[in-house]
Formats: C-alpha cells, structure tokens, sequence
C-alpha cells in the first residue's frame, strides 16, 4: 500500500455530519476537531494515478475531462490533471463545430497547441470526437446540401435554345457524343446530354454556341448550370474575343453547379461560346437546357427591381423603429442556402401593435397608383410569427400584403397588392407580432406587368446527399486525423449512435425540430455510417490506433447495451475493426448497482477493450442542500463502479477510466449545473469521493 488507511469509510462520514451542508474544507476547530481529521486524511492521499499497479495493469489508462484554455494556460486545472491523470481528453475543442469554419476549412490551432503543451507535460491526449449528432457545425453541413437557388437575369437572353429543345442542334456546333435527354434536366427538364470519350483533351468533347449578337465594348454575362455523374472537369472559352484565352475551367460533380462567366472584349457584332468538357475520360456530363444565359449587362431590361440591394450584399441595411428590436446586416454565410449575407431584425417580445415594430425601404419615386405589385422574398426566423408588409405612403395610408408566416427554416414568399394612391413611397414590414429573430433575403419588388427575374429551386437527391455528406466525413476526419497522428493514439470513432426509446435502433433527426448544432450523418449516410467513419480514421491514422465507439445510459437501459453491442457485431460484419467500446455513466447515487454490474459484464463479454469514457456521479440535489449522507453515498458509487470495473472486466481488456467533471459543477454550468458530481470541489479541495476512488484503484490493481 502507499498510505495507511486511519479511517473507513463509515467513521468518515460519520464525522462528516457535522459540516456544513455546502463541502468545504475542514478546519480545525475546537468545537469540531474530528472534522478537521477528516480532512486532514482526506488531504494526506497521494496524486490518484499513484494508485494503480502498473505491473498488473500497463496498459491501463486514468483520464480526465477539461476545457482546453485552462489547461494551456498551465494554471491550476493543468496542474490537477498532470499531477493525477494519465490522459486528457477535451470536451468540446476537438468536436466539428468547434474546428470546422463556415467555408468548410478547418482550425486547427488550438488543437495542435493542446498537443504539444500535453506532449511537453508527458500527457496523452484521447480523441472526442470524430462522427457524433451533436457539437457539429449543422449551418455549413445542411449548407453543403441546401437546395440551389437561382433567379433568371432580368435582361432578354441573346442566346435562343430552340435548336436544343428540338434536339437539332441547328446552327450549333458539337464534337463527340452529345444528344438531348428528356427528363435530366433541373426538375425534370431536358438536358443537353455529353458523353466524354477515351481522349483527355478538352476540345473531344465540346458544344459551340450559334454566333451571339454583341454590343463592341458591352459587357455580357454567361450563365449555364452543368452537373455530371461523378467528379468531372470543364473550361468556357470563346470566339470573337480580343483574348479567347485564357480559359474559365470549373469542376463538376453529381449535384447541379451553376456556371457563370463575364467578358467584354468582344472585337466584331458577335461572339461564340464554347463548353469544353473533354478533360476526363468516361464522364457523363448534363446541360441544363432551359437555363441558359446570355445576356447584355448594359442592355434594357425586362423587369426593374424596386428594391436595390435586395440581395444586403453589399451590407447596407434598411432603417427601422420599435422598442427592444435591433437590425443589421447578418455575417457571410448567413443568407439563403447558408450563402451570402441576409437582413436581421430581432425583437426581444411581441408588442403591443403589430406595427410597433418596423423597418422601412424609401423608393427612388412613388409607385404608379391602380397598379399590381409582386413582391418575393426569402425569410426565416429563430421562431415560429406573423409579419407583415405593405406600401405605404407619407401618411401612413397603405396596401397591404396580409400576414407572411415566418417558420424556423428558409421559405420562398410570393405575393402582390394593388396601389390605390399615387404615393406609395416606401415599402414597409412589420414585426410587432413576433418574438425572435427574422432574417430576409433576395427582395424583389416588381410591377406585374414586367416579365423575367423568375426564381427556381432545385431541390437535390437523396443520393446527392448521401455523395456530398460522404465527402464532408471524409474532409472532416482526415483533416483531423493527419493532423493529429503523431500525438492522438486512441478516438472516438462514434458516439450516441443509438436510440433512446428504439435501444436497438439508430438515433435519427428525421421529424426533430433540431437544435443549430446538431446533424445527424445517419439519416445521409444510412446504418453504414460508422462503417464510414471507422474506415476513414483507419484509413487517415495510424494503423495501431484505438478505435472506440460510445454511448451513454448503457448502465440505465441493459437493452440499450445489447443494442450497441449488436450494432458493433455489425460493422465489424462490413469489415472494420472497432477496438473498443466506451460507457459514458453520468450517474448518481440512485443508479441500480446490479445494473452497473451487469453492464460491466455484457461489455467485457464482448472481448472489446472497455472504457468508462465519461463518469460523474451526482447526488440528486443541489450543493447547496446536500448533506453528509449524500456524499457518503457518491463516495460509495465512486469506489463501486471503480472496483466493480476491475472485477468483471479483464487486464487485458481495460483501456482506462476518466473523470468527467473532476471538480463539482458550478452554478453557471450548463453540465449538470450546481450540483456536486466530481471528487474535488469547485475550490480543487478533496472531497470524500477522492479518498474512496484512491482507496478502490489501491486495492482493485493489486
């Protein structure tokens, strides 16, 4: 033994009854002196780690959870964990929404210095977490599969695709395999169908526009959409240019890629476009037929948004009214389809008149009286409200639109008014009805009578999906993983895949409203979606590293243990190797104690390493209103699971256990918030949990 036990558990409690109800160090005091023992022995234990036998247990590993900047700061928590732990592992700084960006690129920064300030302490540093529902960047995943969005430019198109409907091809020209398709095209349109032959060149395979009348000196504005049936190549070049090189090249893949292109160098009275997609062999590629663009940026056009800047690209945002709102311009990415810049208006509660909250948008000059009005525009809100817009003149006299219902996710609305005065100046909408946050994009206000500016949504497949998800896992985890190999020896493959209510079954988010971190991989990447991760952090690992999968509650539903069980027979029936099988075991101390064992023994059945990946325990009450007794009993549970462990787990099979929350939760938490659940308090003074685990890692190692 390292130390000589001066005290059992009961005389420890026993003298604890005494103290206060918060857990605080006991002093000495006359009228107290056995509390002040207590303490005293409490606080005579060595660091916990020293209380494994290595010898019996090499491989066995005492962890600790903690936030990554007071560990790199080298402050108190690092000391803690150096002092007492084998390994760390961060609850949130190593997850998706924490390293991926709002463009896709990871940031690493903060990892890499976690890495190396452990690796100068001689710490090991564990995973967590690559593939989970939750802690993801959900705005830039749901982003990546939003549906595309375009409006058709608001000038004639100079470019007639009757030769393409009618599949003549008349006045255009073609080299290699090209034909027009029925029903490939956006939403069940025609699509000009290209197939790339054995060569590499990109001329083999090319489409030549008919001669386009041009205006010497004007600037036109090419706009195509093309996708192929897997990842494929292309460039735009040209005729008639002073400079036809050098080229436009863009990738494609399976979802629809719009293709936009400006020049304005053209030399004569026309000019040519080409699309060369000869570069890859075996390519399938499609054009969609109806949407096709060329147009003069300096012509006439067909229809004039009244409201410039529609769009916020430009960050100008609208003027406004009501107290407690607040506006503006939302950050890059935020628009519709995550793209973009959108405008905000947040209203902290619904007022009293629906017009008590307002933003106004000044016309350059009244509308035309007796006329009808379209109005489109995208909207979203934090929340589920009415707004409403109108046309309204100086005096406050107006045309109306009716309510809009705004919903939590992007929505087209169209609709019209009619003006009945000749000074509807400004366009108004109101947000008194509404508590949240409301974001509008691309406004289009427009006489009826123009035509052009049509918007289309193109919504994308399922397996679409499953391809462009595919691909983010694998950015995601190689990104990590190589940057991580050197130093990160063991992960969280998956975490929580099953079911609460279904043990058996895969959690999905199919009819949840979703809180804006989660996304679930799963519902995109089926049952095989840990086969995926599995293979990829294999694949961008190192060959020997420890592969786990994790879940909670294990120890609450037997059922749910046996399910995660099953799904791990699974994946290893797709051929991969799961090294390992993680229980989270956020507890208390009115858990079942058979419950727990029983856990610990279906886990070590399954001759997986086992690792208790995540364990607190509370006392079911706040600190404070505990009292004596419930510490006793949360030292208890701590010594039970901790033996229990080592009894029904085999050496061989026992990766390690970690303290998820070391210290007491404060108030401020958003973990278990006020309650003391670790072995130290919030102070860093020991508590009696401390001694009893010291106590059941001395005696279960031997």
């Amino acid at each position: 033994m390292n130390r000589r036990y001066t005290l059992v558990l009961p005389t420890l409690a026993l003298a604890m009854m005494a103290a206060c109800t918060r857990y605080e160090p006991l002093d000495f005091q006359v009228e107290a002196p056995e509390s002040a023992l207590v303490q005293e022995d409490i606080n005579a234990y060595q660091a916990l780690k020293s209380y494994i036998n290595r010898a019996s247990n090499p491989q066995f590993k005492l962890g600790v959870a903690l936030s990554l900047s007071p560990y790199v700061a080298k402050g108190v928590m690092y000391r803690l964990a150096n002092r007492n732990f084998d390994e760390i592992v961060l609850g949130y700084e190593m997850k998706h929404g924490a390293v991926v960006q709002a463009n896709g690129t990871l940031a690493l920064d903060n990892v890499t210095n976690l890495l190396s300030t452990a690796k100068a302490a001689g710490m090991a540093v564990y995973g967590h977490t690559l593939c989970w529902h939750a802690n993801q960047n959900a705005a830039y995943l749901n982003g990546l599969i939003a549906p595309l969005i375009f409006t058709s430019p608001a000038y004639p198109n100079d470019l007639k695709n009757t030769a393409l409907l009618d599949g003549t091809f008349s006045s255009w020209g073609k080299t290699g395999t090209i034909t027009v398709e029925e029903g490939a095209g956006m939403n069940g349109g025609k699509a000009v169908k290209l197939i790339a032959g054995a060569g590499n060149t990109p001329e083999a395979l090319q489409l030549i526009t008919p001669a386009i009348n041009a205006v010497a000196g004007h600037k036109y504005e090419i706009i195509c959409y093309v996708k192929s049936d897997q990842d494929g190549e292309g460039r735009v070049a040209f005729e008639g240019l002073r400079n036809n090189t050098p080229f436009t090249s863009f990738s494609t893949n399976i979802s629809w890629k719009e293709i936009r292109v400006q020049v304005s160098d053209i030399t004569g009275t026309n000019f040519k476009v080409h699309l060369d997609l000869g570069y890859k062999p075996g390519v399938t590629y499609y054009l969609d037929v109806s949407n096709i663009y060329v147009y003069d940026t300096q012509g006439t056009p067909t229809i004039t948004n009244l409201v410039k800047n529609g769009d916020f690209e430009t960050g100008s945002a609208w003027g406004g009214w009501g107290t407690g709102s607040t506006r503006g311009i939302t950050a890059d990415g935020m628009g519709t389809g995550n793209k973009g810049k959108a405008f905000y208006v947040t209203n902290t509660a619904k007022a009293a008149n629906y017009w008590d909250i307002q933003t106004s948008y000044a016309f350059d000059k009244a509308l035309d009286n007796g006329e009808t009005y379209n109005l489109s525009f995208w909207v979203k809100g934090t929340a589920e409200g009415i707004i409403r817009p109108e046309l309204q003149s100086a005096n406050y006299a107006s045309n109306g639109f009716g309510q809009v219902p705004v919903t939590k996710e992007w929505k087209q609305v169209n609709i019209s008014t009619k003006t009945t005065a000749a000074d509807r100046i400004r366009l108004i909408f109101s947000y008194g009805e509404f508590a949240g946050t409301v974001y509008i994009d691309d406004v289009v206000l427009s006489n009826a009578k123009a035509v052009g500016s049509v918007t289309t949504t193109v919504q994308k497949s399922a397996a679409e999906k499953e391809v462009i998800i595919g691909n983010a896992l694998e950015a995601w985890i190689s990104g990590m993983m190589v940057a991580c190999k050197n130093d990160v020896h063991a992960w969280d493959a998956v975490n929580e895949p099953m079911d609460d209510g279904k043990p058996a079954e895969l959690k999905t988010g199919i009819g949840k409203t979703l809180p804006a971190d989660h996304f679930y991989w799963q519902d995109y990447l089926g049952k095989d979606y840990a086969v995926r991760a599995f293979q990829l952090a294999r694949k961008y690992g190192n060959a020997d590293d420890k592969l786990f999968i994790n879940d909670y509650n294990l120890e609450y539903s037997l059922d749910k243990c046996r399910g995660l069980i099953a799904y791990v027979q699974y994946l290893e029936s797709k051929g991969v190797k799961v090294n390992g099988i993680g229980t989270q075991m956020h507890i208390s101390t009115t858990t079942s104690k058979a419950n727990i064992s029983e856990m610990f023994k279906l886990l070590a059945a399954t001759g997986k390493l086992i690792k208790v990946s995540e364990m607190d325990i509370g006392v079911g009450v706040k600190t404070s209103a505990a009292t004596a007794e419930h510490y006793k009993a949360q030292a208890e549970l701590y010594q039970y699971v901790i033996q229990q462990y080592f009894e029904l787990v085999p050496a061989a099979q026992r990766y390690g256990i970690t303290f998820w929350s070391p210290l007491d939760s404060p108030a401020s938490s958003s973990w278990r918030a006020g309650e003391p659940i670790g072995i130290w308090t919030e102070a860093y003074v020991r508590k009696l949990a401390y001694s009893t685990s010291c106590q059941a890692l001395e005696t279960a190692t031997k």
